[in-house]
């Protein structure tokens, strides 16, 4: 990968190569001299690929596993379960802009302006993410209130930390090409390692986990059922297969962050070192809210992300207690991951080969036909199996297509508003936040319809209302959210004729930057033009 930290020099030097600037005595070599595009590795995509996997690592156990693990194996009950997962999903959300804006203060070093963040962070957001899955042997009568606020501490704590491994990393891809081209091929190759990255934490949360869970059985006492899935001793079982899955899950992460930190250099723009001052966190953040492309792209993804985090989070539940495929659920989830892997790279294509808003309206509402077939079936194994695949491809276009188009809004908004360097965190970290919001709501929201339907801690079986109440946070919830979120996306104005006039205009702007003379009113002006 490029490196540019050593451009630290006020003049125009940083902005020349180093074979004019051996003839800079001749101006009239420097237009001659040509420019080079930037070219990134296979190697330097890769790493940079790799340090998207402990975002979803982590994510992946956390949203298919937390609310079942809260409900059947800490024992919480589900009003304040609901409560641990919103608080800690809005907290989480509340800290991506926070992030954001302490990075966009941050000064550079030598490791980069965003690298220390990802390097300090990790052993720290490693050890709260183990607590998270540890179930802690309270006092006899202070279990549910310190069990609450041992689960609510942790979750905001690792969510925060994580928070400030995932900004600067999403930060990063500004950072690492200015070509429109190298930045989408990395985007593909960090998309198909982060839904590998779902894959493998499902493997080992799922499978694991899943050998741990005692058969269900019922007993008769009298008149009454006892209606149980664990006794002490399995439970004990799977709390321990819980703890063993964190901790796989945890050297993973610390794997990724080493990869990510030896094989990717932030490339620093020369005219960042000339920068005087950088434009304020709050007039940064007024612009970027109220440059229309990128509002309209994060409500379109808002509601569809919200439909998938539905299916996500309840997904579970759903095969155990709706479906009845208790010993299933977790190779269900390890089907949907595979299936999403392996088409990653066939959306690629597709956004290359018809654009980008065509690949969003084919890929999102393709998990609609399968989402009404969920919920019309009866419970069929093979069909489930079918219908799980089916929805990996939807749901690898929705991994794909939001990081895909980011980067460029931001080339727009560079081209509307030149003189605003330093803008690309708050860009990345609050999408980040209303996603995360959004999933703060569709968890909160279903264990408290769950609540409300009387849902049954360790129960063998559910309610029929509890069954049909999972029912439409799978299917019918998440259908009328994509349905929304496409109608939005028809508002979004950054077609692939715009995309091409746009890298057009960078590009000239740029050239004409460079070639315009080696005075340091060239390189203020080449600042403002990025």
């Amino acid at each position: 990968m490029a490196k540019g930290e050593g451009a630290e020099s006020g003049s125009a030097a940083g902005l020349l190569p180093t074979g004019i600037l051996q003839a800079s005595d001749r101006p009239v070599q420097v237009k001659k001299e040509p420019k080079k595009k930037q070219q990134l590795s296979i190697c330097n995509k890769l790493c940079y690929a790799v340090g998207g996997a402990p975002y979803q690592l982590t994510g992946c156990a956390l949203g298919f596993f937390l609310q079942i693990y809260l409900l059947d194996v800490a024992k919480v009950e589900p009003l304040p379960a609901s409560i641990i997962l919103f608080v800690g999903r809005a907290w989480d959300a509340f800290t991506d802009p926070l992030v954001g804006f302490c990075i966009s203060k941050s000064s550079w070093t030598r490791l980069g302006r965003l690298m220390p963040w990802i390097i300090f962070s990790t052993p720290l957001a490693i050890i709260a993410y183990f607590l998270i899955w540890f179930v802690p042997d309270f006092p006899p009568g202070m279990g549910r209130s310190h069990g609450f606020l041992w689960y609510l501490l942790f979750y905001c704590l690792f969510e925060t930390l994580v928070t400030c491994f995932h900004v600067p990393y999403s930060a990063l891809t500004m950072f690492i090409s200015t070509e429109q081209s190298e930045r989408d091929s990395a985007t593909a190759y960090r998309m198909t390692v982060e839904v590998l990255g779902t894959v493998i934490g499902t493997a080992i949360q799922g499978q694991i986990v899943g050998q741990a869970n005692a058969p269900c059985f019922q007993d008769q006492n009298g008149s009454a059922i006892v209606n149980r899935t664990q006794s002490t001793t399995s439970l004990k079982e799977t709390q321990n297969a819980y703890l063993l899955a964190a901790g796989i899950i945890a050297s993973i992460y610390v794997i990724c962050a080493i990869i990510l930190a030896l094989g990717v250099r932030e490339q620093r723009e020369s005219y960042e070192a000339q920068q005087a001052e950088s434009m304020p966190f709050f007039q940064g953040l007024r612009l970027v809210m109220s440059h229309g492309p990128y509002v309209k792209l994060i409500a379109g993804f808002l509601f569809t992300s919200l439909a998938f985090m539905l299916v996500e989070g309840n997904f579970a539940l759903f095969c155990t207690y709706t479906l009845g495929f208790r010993n299933e659920f977790q190779n269900l989830l390890l089907a949907i991951m595979l299936s999403a892997t392996f088409t990653i790279p066939i959306w690629q294509w597709f956004l290359t080969r018809f654009g980008k808003k065509t690949a969003v309206y084919v890929g999102i509402s393709s998990a609609v036909p399968f989402l009404i077939l969920v919920a019309l079936m009866k419970s069929n194994l093979i069909v489930t199996y079918v219908v799980a695949i089916a929805a990996g491809v939807s749901v690898a276009a929705a991994f794909l297509l939001p990081w895909s188009m980011l980067p460029d809004v931001i080339d727009d908004f560079h081209l509307k508003h030149p003189n605003s360097p330093g803008t690309e965190p708050i860009f990345f970290s609050f999408y980040v936040f209303f996603t995360k919001f959004a999933s703060g709501v569709s968890l909160g929201v279903s264990t408290l319809s769950l609540d409300f339907a009387e849902y049954q801690t360790q129960g063998c079986s559910q309610p029929e209302q509890v069954k049909f109440t999972l029912k439409m946070l799978v299917t019918m919830a998440p259908i009328i959210l994509i349905l929304l979120g496409l109608l939005l996306f028809k508002l979004y104005p950054i077609d692939e004729e715009k995309r091409r006039q746009n890298k057009k205009a960078l590009q000239a702007l740029r050239d004409e930057a460079s070639s315009s003379g080696c005075s340091d009113t060239d390189s203020t002006e080449l600042a403002s033009i990025l």
